[in-house]
């Protein structure tokens, strides 16, 4: 488990990260969500002993870090895709990890060929993708074969079968019992692989919950419904305490009330429907309307 508690980070007047407490259980992904300048690099930076917290503890399995004997075996780390010498091997990079942790040689080829780099393990590291750079950090990150992983916008840089094979290896990871922590701007992609998110902003705790449940916690759900007694059925909706507004002459937007529960006020004053759509708020609309207030680098209103 990875475990933050009243952990803040102050650079001169700025605090970037603030009070933060969570913990990051095993078994299940945690993505860690935040707009630019949230914290969360920051935070990851503090778990992984790269920067000193001006106060607060982070700890992985119950100890700081910088204590851990043999770190790489303990935490699997990705904050920076090209944290290799650019004249280094493939290989030659992961081997000198190895032997810094005393990790067998043969789990270095192991691991090459985990993330598909076994045809190109003799290239320069300087001389790879951004995509095969992402794929060379997850394999530093496996190296140790470690029960907590930390990975910082995994998917940059991949093509869309790297995509999708980064969201099988994080929740391959957590079904293995590891904890898993990934940080991402993808919405789409946290939707599809998270189980539990943290969510923060300037610096600060906005949400510690499951997936659904903070999809589910935005109360903009709505059902689309057509029909040609729209005026009517609006009027009815109304009265039995449901939120409409007319989107085109014969369609309504309903705020407040489900699908069966409308069909049962248009059947009782006999109003025919011809179409009824829930639609469901999506883990994108509900993060952004937590961090509206949050976003310090964001354009003009209209283009958020």
């Amino acid at each position: 488990m990875i475990q933050l508690r009243q952990l803040t980070k102050r650079y001169g007047r700025t605090e970037a990260v603030s009070d933060l407490s969570f913990d990051v259980r095993p078994g299940v992904v945690t993505g860690f969500l935040g707009p630019n300048g949230a914290g969360k690099t920051t935070t990851m930076r503090m778990i992984l002993g790269l920067d000193a917290p001006t106060s607060g503890t982070a700890t992985v399995r119950g100890r700081r870090y910088a204590d851990l004997p043999w770190p790489m075996r303990e935490v699997g780390a990705l904050l920076d895709a090209r944290a290799a010498h650019p004249r280094r091997s493939v290989r030659g990079h992961l081997l000198c990890l190895a032997r810094s942790n005393r990790i067998a040689r043969a789990r270095v080829e192991e691991v090459i060929g985990l993330v598909g780099l076994s045809r190109i393990a003799d290239r320069p590291a300087g001389a790879l993708s951004l995509g095969m750079s992402q794929r060379l950090g997850i394999a530093a990150a496996l190296l140790g074969d470690p029960p907590v992983l930390v990975f910082d916008e995994p998917v940059n840089g991949l093509d869309p079968e790297g995509v999708r094979w980064i969201r099988a290896l994080m929740r391959g990871l957590a079904a293995e019992g590891r904890t898993v922590l990934v940080s991402s701007h993808l919405m789409s992609e946290m939707a599809l692989t998270a189980e539990h998110l943290v969510v923060i902003g300037r610096g600060r705790l906005l949400a510690d919950t499951g997936l659904d449940a903070f999809v589910r916690s935005d109360p903009r759900d709505t059902v689309l419904v057509r029909t040609a007694d729209a005026e009517e059925l609006a009027h009815r909706l109304r009265d039995a305490g449901a939120a409409v507004r007319r989107d085109t002459e014969d369609t309504l937007v309903v705020t407040g009330m489900a699908g069966p529960e409308i069909g049962k006020v248009a059947m009782v004053h006999g109003v025919v429907l011809h179409e009824l759509t829930p639609h469901r708020t999506s883990l994108e609309e509900a993060y952004l309307e937590l961090t509206r207030t949050s976003v310090e680098f964001g354009g003009p209103e209209g283009e958020r």
